[in-house]
Order: C-alpha cells, then sequence, then structure tokens
C-alpha cells in the first residue's frame, strides 16, 4: 500500500477513480483549470472589498436609473409606511398600553437627531443605507429634559464609512479590534471605533480622529451571508459589474445613433470637381468640414437640381434594434435575479406580463421582503430601539411602570407589523381572505394585521362607526346587524337576534 493510498475508517482501500471523480464542480481538468477562486473567510474576503463595493454601489445608485430603481423598490416593500409596533401582551392592562403606544406615537415624529425624518422615515433611511451599502450604524443619542422632547432620546444613522475596516489592533484593554470593531474574550461585541467625521468629508473639518463608543449605544444593522461574519456588503456585490458594463453598453448605443442620425447622405462630386471651392453646394449651406469641405441640409418638398456627374447617396446604418432590444432584456432579467427584484419592477416594463405572471413574480419577492422585515429590520433595528427607548421612558419618568424592573420582558414583548401590501386584483383577494376567516383557516386579527391593520383599532374604529349610524339613523348596506349579504334589508326578526 503506497503512502498516496486512501483507505476508510476500516482500513479498506478506496478506489482512486471513485475519490477524483465525485464531484464533477471540484475536478481540475482543462475546463476548470483557470477558475481563480478563493477559500479566505468572511471577514477576509471583505477586508480588501467592502470599501470598494460600497463605493462602486453609491456610484450605480446615483447614475444608474435601474440600481436607483431596485433601491427604492425593496425600500418601498419593505418599508411603506413603517413598521410599527404593538404591545399585545399588555392586553389585560388596556390604559397602560394605549398610554405606552400613545408615548411611542409621539416620539416617533421626533426620534431623528437630525430632524429631517420621524421614526418611520428613519426606518427607510436605514433600509437605503442597508441595501446601497450593505450595512449601516444607529447611534443613540440621549438628550436632556430641558430639551421638550416627548422621551428624552434622539436617533442619528451613521454611515458605514466611518467604521474602518482597515483598523484592526489590540485596544487598551486588552480586547481585539477587528475591522473597527472591538470584541472581548468570548467574542462579543464591547465597542466600535468610529471617525469623527465621514472620510469622504474630512476636508470641512479639523477634528478628524477616532472615536470609541460602547456597543450599547450602537445598533449595527446588515444582512449575514455567512457564519462569523462581522460587515455586511453591498446587496449589489453580485451585479456591480453587469450593471456598470449594460451601462457602457446603452451609453455606446445611444451615442451610435446619434452619430448615425446627424448623417442624413452624402453629394458625390466628379473627380474632377474635387476641392473646387467655387462649386456652389446643393441644399442650403450649413457650415463647412475641418477640411474645408461645404455641410449642406435639405429642406422638406425641395427639388435641387444636381450639375452633371454629381450624386446623392443617403446614409443607410446597420439597425441592430432587434437584437439588442432581446440582449438588453435578458440582461436586465439577470440583474433583476441578482437583486432580489421581479424584472417588472426593476425597468418598469410590462409589456410581456400577464395576471398569473405578475402575481407568481410578486408572491416570490414578497415572501422575500417578510423574511428581511422580520429577521434583519425588526429584529436587529426596531427591537433595540424599543427596548432602549422603553429603558429611557421609564428612568426619566415619562412611563410610570411600578413593576418594570420585574417584568421587563413582558414590556419589551412587542409585536411589528409591516405595512400592508397591495393586489393587482383585490377583490379575488378579499373573497379568498374572506373563505379562510369562515373555514376558521385565520382570523380576523391576522388578516387586519397581514395588511398593516391594527385588530383593536380597527374593531374599536367599527364600533364607533355602528354607534353614531345608530344615533343618526343611518342605514349602510355594508352593516351585517341590518343588512344581508346582497345588501337587502333584512327581517325585523333576523335583526333582533342579531342586536339583542
Amino acid at each position: 500500500m503506497g503512502y498516496l493510498t486512501i483507505v476508510d475508517a476500516r482500513g479498506n482501500k478506496i478506489p482512486q477513480a471513485a475519490v477524483a471523480g465525485a464531484y464533477e464542480g471540484a475536478t481540475t481538468g482543462r475546463r476548470l483549470s483557470a477558475w481563480g477562486m478563493s477559500s479566505a473567510g468572511p471577514n477576509a474576503s471583505l477586508y480588501s472589498s467592502i470599501s470598494t463595493l460600497r463605493s462602486r454601489a453609491r456610484d450605480l445608485t446615483r447614475n444608474n436609473s435601474h440600481a436607483d430603481s431596485a433601491v427604492e423598490t425593496f425600500v418601498a416593500n419593505l418599508i411603506g409606511n413603517g413598521i410599527t409596533p404593538r404591545w399585545r401582551r399588555l392586553k389585560d392592562s388596556p390604559d397602560l398600553k394605549e398610554e405606552i403606544q400613545e408615548l411611542w406615537n409621539d416620539w416617533a415624529v421626533e426620534a431623528d437627531a437630525a430632524e429631517t425624518c420621524d421614526f418611520y422615515g428613519l426606518q427607510s433611511l436605514v433600509t437605503h443605507e442597508l441595501i446601497e451599502a450593505g450595512e449601516v450604524l444607529i447611534r443613540f443619542r440621549p438628550r436632556r429634559p430641558e430639551d421638550g422632547l416627548a422621551v428624552p432620546l434622539q436617533l442619528q444613522v451613521i454611515e458605514a464609512d466611518h467604521l474602518d475596516e482597515h483598523y484592526n489592533s489590540v485596544a487598551p484593554n486588552g480586547n481585539d479590534i477587528r475591522m473597527g470593531i472591538e470584541f472581548n474574550a468570548i467574542g462579543r461585541r464591547t465597542a466600535y471605533w468610529l471617525h469623527r467625521d465621514h472620510p469622504g468629508e474630512m476636508f470641512l473639518t479639523a477634528r478628524g480622529g477616532r472615536v470609541r463608543v460602547p456597543a450599547s449605544e450602537i445598533i449595527h444593522v446588515f444582512k449575514p451571508v455567512r457564519a462569523g461574519q462581522i460587515r455586511g456588503r453591498s446587496w449589489f456585490s453580485s451585479i456591480i459589474l453587469e450593471l456598470r458594463e449594460i451601462d457602457q453598453c446603452v451609453d455606446a448605443e445611444l451615442v451610435r445613433r446619434k452619430t448615425t442620425a446627424m448623417f442624413g447622405g452624402f453629394i458625390i462630386q466628379p473627380p474632377s470637381d474635387y476641392g473646387n471651392a467655387g462649386f456652389p453646394p446643393v441644399g442650403t449651406k450649413t457650415g463647412e468640414t475641418v477640411g474645408g469641405q461645404p455641410l449642406v441640409a435639405l429642406e422638406p418638398g425641395q427639388f435641387p437640381v444636381l450639375k452633371n456627374g454629381m450624386d446623392v447617396r443617403f446614409s443607410q446604418p446597420h439597425d441592430v434594434s432587434g437584437s439588442y432590444i432581446d440582449w438588453m432584456k435578458q440582461q436586465l432579467r439577470d440583474v433583476a435575479q441578482g437583486i432580489g427584484v421581479t424584472y417588472e419592477q426593476l425597468t418598469g416594463d410590462l409589456t410581456d406580463v400577464n395576471y398569473s405572471s405578475i402575481r407568481a413574480g410578486l408572491l416570490e419577492f414578497r415572501r422575500r421582503c417578510r423574511m428581511l422585515q422580520l429577521q434583519v429590520i425588526a429584529h436587529q433595528f426596531c427591537r433595540r430601539v424599543v427596548n432602549y427607548w422603553l429603558d429611557t421612558a421609564v428612568a426619566s419618568g415619562e412611563l410610570r411602570i411600578p413593576d418594570y424592573r420585574k417584568n421587563r420582558r413582558k414590556y419589551k414583548s412587542v409585536t411589528w407589523r409591516p405595512d400592508g401590501w397591495d393586489w393587482v386584483d383585490p377583490v379575488k383577494d378579499r373573497l379568498g381572505e374572506q373563505m379562510d376567516v369562515r373555514n376558521g383557516f385565520k382570523s380576523r386579527s391576522q388578516v387586519i394585521a397581514e395588511r398593516g391593520g391594527d385588530p383593536e383599532a380597527v374593531d374599536s374604529e367599527v364600533a364607533e362607526d355602528n354607534a353614531r349610524a345608530d344615533r343618526l339613523g343611518l342605514i349602510f348596506d355594508s352593516d351585517p346587524r341590518y343588512t344581508a349579504k346582497t345588501g337587502a334589508m333584512q327581517d325585523a326578526e333576523d335583526r333582533g337576534s342579531i342586536t339583542e
């Protein structure tokens, strides 16, 4: 048995052919010999690339309409009007629940330290940064009581550029600093080392340097794709090159069309007349070439008389429109797949869709959005905000909850409700929801929550509407207490059994 013989756990020889050809993707033959690859860890692979990926993604969203459309599509579908909190575990304390909800609503209007957004606008900003840069930081900013805020707290959104991925060192306390993040002995984040000013705007200030911010004051939002990953990568990473080259191809096609459109035709003179400055041009003279030859333009309905031997040949540029359009559609489909939106959302092109195809595409896209809403935005960002906000509200006396320290989990148990989505055919969907509720597959509360509403608030509003209608003597065909499913009035006997 040679020293290269491979054996199993019992010492039996494994055939060489079975070992070498188990997976075609692992072979190193002619077809795959030029495949460059890396076995770098999740953070080593980002170390030298994260800044470039981020800058190129931002350049694309600034200058490429498809990249900008993809970001805005995600933000609109992930956030919409906002992902809102509900304290469902406090249903036995309705007064306290309402007090907390009202205080939150008051604070949400003034949550932004920059005073440009409310809390739900910050959700949109955070999501925009998350998609474009791959990560974003939010810093808690406690305020003084005299600042007059509903709760003395605001949020500062910080671009990931402030967190230097090349800063790897040992902190004065002995902790490791990796890619700008400080970790203790058990691998827990303890601090973030941030540039005082944006690295791209240091010319505007003379401060410079880094500042250590405790991890308890920072929310770091990113979508992890590998175990052990500590920084986020731009969602455009896999399509940056393709989008850039598509952009260049589109620009080249525009220039080609513009250039060919400039040449209406060519007037050919007899050889003996070349260079004859006195030869009168046919048409209206509009200028001269670099060589001094006249440029002329023909007007509609004009019948110029040509000299003997002169000829006119019209420009007939090669048309590549057919193949260009098909090629462009395929490239944009690849881009849409890479970023995670549908082709129709990316381009606004609805020429080839029908009800079934667009619904199937939206279902898959919205399933992805729901995952991101709950696992990334709500869990990483919104949950941390509510926890810090409640601690601050109780500590400042804005909320008086005697058993808060003892039952913090109860009060911090929040259900986050994303904004609802509209459908292509709402009538069919409403009928489907009605069937689910009637058959017991869903509750009314679940249906309302899936559409971004608050079931308790809806029930209260319905009760108020009914009471007001009864007081004013109004009967609507949508009121099942008085009308049948068809809208016709019910018999008095049937109405009595409902309203008693």
